[in-house]
């Protein structure tokens, strides 16, 4: 029994070992090569490109006050749309003390000028009506009194500016009330009550009470690359979809490209403005991110194969043409002239005809051997 039993351990051991070989050597042998095929069809190819940019008010104005001081009541706030010369806030003046000791100081002299003038045309009316002296000294006398008079009012009216930011004679014309100049929507009221403003001067912008623009005027900005912005053509149409609006597209038309680039992350690109075709009743904020689409070029009813057909050679292009015969493939490789191309098709001018069959990439298997 032991020697049967050792025979049959030895038969078991040398099958295993003539199945782990041929198992190896079945491995080690070349597999053929699967090739994708391809057949030439006809179909149209349009070359486009994505920009991305925002979405932004065509005209945004910032508001600015008048007069220095603080902020003493804001009637608006941002998301309200207002029309020109709506009243946005009220600036509380706080004088400068040499300006106002100046306006107080020509009050008080204006005051003395018009009581002698009072005093003279008293006295001087007196004579005239005693025929003592001539109407035309009279009306010097008056015209005297009148101009003290006025005198006095703009004095006042000079101190009340420089004290209150007002004057009693042109209270609507207030220049502590900040209107809009322009109809639209308040994008940013950047100040609160309580906040320090400067008017805008030579020496400073002044500060931002709010901004205003009108949304129903957009522009897409964006930029392109060098390579791409020799196609373009002011007038071009575009389609623009916001994504953070379901996706949602509208029509636009350039009308604007940079005739200077800018460099961007080691790449030079050019600014590029485009009209938006906003739809009545859509909610679009400025600043919202977008991508334009553009048609760069098309070609209808075009022989085309996809682009991983092709093998590129310097200026010469090649595609290898498949032959077979009793069930065994050939490949001839031949040079085509190609055109326009999407990024997937390209456009086969000659060298290949919709009878012909083309050989693609290499079939790779999921384990990812070929």
């Amino acid at each position: 029994m032991k020697k049967y039993r050792k025979l049959m351990i030895a038969i078991i051991v040398a099958l295993i070992f003539i199945g782990t070989f041929v198992f190896l050597y079945q491995k080690s042998q070349p597999k053929p090569v699967a090739y994708m095929e391809f057949t030439p069809k006809m179909t149209d190819i349009v070359k486009t490109t994505i920009i991305t940019g925002k979405i932004e008010p065509r005209n945004e104005v910032n508001i600015k006050p008048q007069v220095s001081g603080i902020i003493s009541e804001l009637f608006k706030e941002a998301g309200d749309y207002v029309n020109a010369g709506d009243i946005i806030a009220k600036v509380k003046v706080i004088p400068d003390m040499n300006q106002l000791s100046s306006a107080e100081s020509r009050v008080r002299l204006a005051l003395i000028n018009l009581k002698q003038a009072e005093i003279d045309f008293d006295r001087e009316e007196s004579l005239y009506k005693q025929n003592l002296v001539s109407a035309e000294e009279f009306d010097k006398v008056k015209q005297s009194l009148k101009q003290a008079r006025e005198e006095k009012m703009a004095a006042d009216d000079a101190l009340a500016v420089v004290r209150d930011g007002v004057s009693k004679s042109n209270a609507k014309a207030s220049s502590t009330l900040v209107r809009s100049t322009i109809s639209g929507v308040i994008l940013d009221i950047p100040v609160k009550v309580g906040n320090s403003v400067i008017l805008s001067n030579t020496f400073n912008d002044g500060t931002t009470i709010a901004s205003v623009a009108n949304m129903n005027d957009l522009i897409f900005r964006g930029n392109i690359d060098e390579t791409e912005v020799g196609q373009l053509v002011t007038g071009m149409p575009m389609k623009i979809t916001i994504g953070a609006l379901q996706d949602l597209s509208f029509d636009a038309s350039l009308e604007y490209v940079s005739p200077k680039a800018v460099e961007s992350n080691g790449a030079n690109q050019f600014e590029i403005k485009a009209a938006v075709r906003v739809l009545k009743g859509s909610k679009i904020r400025s600043g919202y991110s977008a991508t334009a689409e553009i048609e760069l070029a098309h070609v209808n009813h075009a022989l085309s194969v996809p682009e991983s057909a092709i093998e590129f050679r310097g200026d010469s292009t090649f595609v290898y043409l498949i032959h077979e015969k009793d069930q065994e493939k050939t490949y001839e490789r031949k040079q085509v002239v190609t055109g326009l191309s999407d990024g997937v098709n390209i456009e086969i001018k000659g060298g290949a005809t919709v009878k012909d069959k083309v050989r693609g990439p290499k079939i790779v298997a999921e384990n990812g051997e070929e």
